[in-house]
Order: C-alpha cells, then sequence, then structure tokens
C-alpha cells in the first residue's frame, strides 16, 4: 500500500486533478482547498458540505500533519509563548506578543538552529528539520485563535523571528507566506510580516528577484566584521560588505525598507563609537533600527548594557544621522520567550 499524502502539499490544481481521477466533480477541490487554508480545517471530518463517501476517499488517500500546542506558558506582562508540537513529535516554540496597538506573532521556521550565534539559546541547539510550509501556517493560526481567546482582539502582525534561520528554509517559508496572504488563505497583508535573517547575502537577493512585499529584517548585532565574527559565525561566509551589497540589491528590486535588529551588549557594542559604524553601514539603504536589549540566556559571556547607556546610544543614532531607531524592552522573560531565549526547554 503506498504511503498516505499530505494534503496540503497539493495546490488547488492538483487537487483538482485527484478528483477529476477520481470521476468525481472539479468543484470538489475548491470545497476542500477552502477548508484546508480558510477554516483551517485539521481533519476530513469537520468538512461538512463534502459527502461522507467522499470524506472517506480522501481519508483512504490523505493525511494532515497538523501542528498542536503541547504547552502554554503565559508571562506576567501577558505575552504567551507556546510548544509546538509537530506531526513527528518534534517540538518548536512560537510566541504571542500583545500590544496597545498590535497582537503579533513570533514563529519558528526551523527545529532548533545550525547558525550557532553565541549570544542565542537556539544556536546552542541542533539543527534537527526545516519546519513545513502548512506547519508554519499552522503556528499562526494557532497563535491567532489564542489572540482573540484570551484578548478579544486580531492577530495583526507576524514576525519570523522564533527558532531558525527562514532563508535556510526558503521554499517553505515563501510558501507559508504565500497561503498567509492569500484569499484562499488567510488574507493577511504582506506589509504585516516582516521575515528575520542572521544574513545570507545570496537569498537576500534570491528575495530581491522574487520581488517579496513582506518586510525584511537582518539580525546586524555588530557593524564590523572583526566584532560580528566573534559573535555570528555566519559573517565569516557573509561578509558585512556582502550583505550590504545583497540590501541595495533588495531594496532596488523591492522598493522596500530594511529593519537592522541589533541586540546591544555590556561592553561589546554599545558605545558611540559603535553607533557611528552601525549609522555607516545602515545608510546603505532607507531603513529603520531596533536596538534590543540583552535577554540572558545560560551563559555568563555576555551582559545588558546599561539602559541609561542603551539610551543614549539610540539618542545618538537619531539625533546625529538622522536614524529611526526604536528600542525594544523585553518581552516574556519570565518564560524564557524573550529574543534568543527560545531553547525547548518545555519538552512537551
Amino acid at each position: 500500500m503506498s504511503e498516505k499524502q499530505n494534503i496540503r502539499m497539493l495546490s488547488k490544481k492538483e487537487l483538482k486533478d485527484f478528483f477529476v481521477e477520481q470521476n468525481e466533480k472539479p468543484f470538489r477541490a475548491k470545497q476542500v482547498y477552502e477548508w484546508l487554508w480558510k477554516k483551517g480545517a485539521t481533519s476530513f471530518d469537520e468538512m461538512t458540505n463534502l459527502s461522507f463517501e467522499v470524506r472517506e476517499m480522501l481519508t483512504q488517500n490523505f493525511v494532515f500533519n497538523t501542528v498542536i500546542i503541547a504547552e502554554e506558558q503565559i508571562s506576567s506582562d501577558r505575552t504567551i509563548k507556546d510548544a509546538f508540537k509537530l506531526y513527528d513529535g518534534l517540538i518548536t516554540e512560537g510566541v504571542l506578543i500583545p500590544g496597545k496597538k498590535r497582537m503579533t506573532a513570533c514563529i519558528s521556521s526551523q527545529v532548533g538552529c545550525s547558525l550557532s550565534c553565541s549570544f542565542c539559546a537556539t544556536g546552542k541547539l541542533e539543527r534537527l528539520r526545516n519546519i513545513d510550509a502548512e506547519e508554519i501556517f499552522d503556528q499562526v493560526v494557532l497563535i491567532k485563535n489564542q489572540a482573540e481567546k484570551h484578548y478579544q482582539k486580531p492577530l495583526s502582525n507576524i514576525v519570523y523571528m522564533g527558532m531558525g534561520e527562514p532563508l535556510l528554509n526558503y521554499k517553505n517559508v515563501l510558501r507559508s507566506i504565500e497561503m498567509i496572504t492569500s484569499e484562499d488563505g488567510l488574507g493577511m497583508s504582506p506589509k504585516r510580516i516582516t521575515v528575520s535573517t542572521a544574513g545570507i547575502a545570496k537569498m537576500i537577493k534570491q528575495l530581491g528577484d522574487d520581488e517579496v512585499k513582506f518586510n525584511l529584517a537582518l539580525s546586524l548585532h555588530a557593524a564590523t566584521d572583526a566584532k560580528r565574527s566573534e559573535i555570528m559565525p555566519i559573517n565569516e561566509s557573509n561578509s558585512l560588505g556582502a550583505l550590504s551589497e545583497a540590501l541595495v540589491y533588495f531594496h532596488e528590486k523591492t522598493g522596500s525598507r530594511v529593519t537592522f535588529e541589533y541586540i546591544i551588549f555590556k561592553d561589546f557594542n554599545d558605545t558611540l563609537e559603535d553607533a557611528k559604524d552601525l549609522a555607516t553601514f545602515c545608510k546603505a539603504v532607507p531603513c529603520k533600527i531596533n536596538i534590543i536589549e540583552y535577554n540572558p540566556i545560560d551563559d555568563p559571556q555576555f551582559e545588558k548594557a546599561d539602559s541609561e547607556k542603551t539610551d543614549k546610544f539610540a539618542a545618538f543614532l537619531e539625533n546625529t544621522f538622522n536614524l529611526i531607531v526604536n528600542v525594544r524592552r523585553s518581552r516574556g522573560k519570565d518564560i524564557d520567550a524573550a529574543c534568543g531565549q527560545l531553547a525547548n526547554k518545555n519538552k512537551a
């Protein structure tokens, strides 16, 4: 007996072809596709406008590789962290970040990560596998439901800033965004989606060639090659010069402004000289800069920069170089849900 196919791997045309082969009406494909992506069905039994015979036929040929929430933790600041259990039992994590004006889902693209950034708990994990497009989609749906259940507000933004490097799972990430933004899916605006990368120049150029409509963020964290290579091994093969060239190309192709993420560490990258280096690099493209507080992990190598020094650093960038700068305060630290802390401590 042949192995059943994951039904959400099929395009609408492939579904239509399947029904024609089974001597069924082609419009069944549209009905099923709507259940899969717009209505978020997780079983064929939910497809109530299909006959029992059609549902049984689907059950015999296809499977759902659905994601479930294995554990939910709610922070004192209302942030929610989820341990998502994938169909093969592996665990990844996602976060709902509630704000005054936004409800943001932070989702993962890989189980673990292969980039080994020294300040990041996820980077200390082994990369086990890429997360499929429909599994990424499921994370969004589950967090969307949480936002509505806990805070009676719709999900407004999505950031691919959880576990893994999205550009090393390029095809699945773009497919997931296609379904999140499609009228066949969740119908969200691509301008409300941000994909964050540690910096893979070749793939940033590919985003430009594909003329993507979503936002791009670069996890920079140091603005000289010497310092960046010290904390981010990816910089050895993707230097700041190569990244700058790729970002200019991306902007020319898409017209989109780039976001630079800069975790500020005590006595490492927190001086005004570091700020000058950062401004010089960032001026290459229209951008905004997010200065992010460091969230401690089980590593004494790094410490959170002094708050007053952080504010001076940001003000210097704004006032001297006329850059758009936001200081991002930590959310969900008490449940290890803050930036850089996702490490599957809750082995559900």
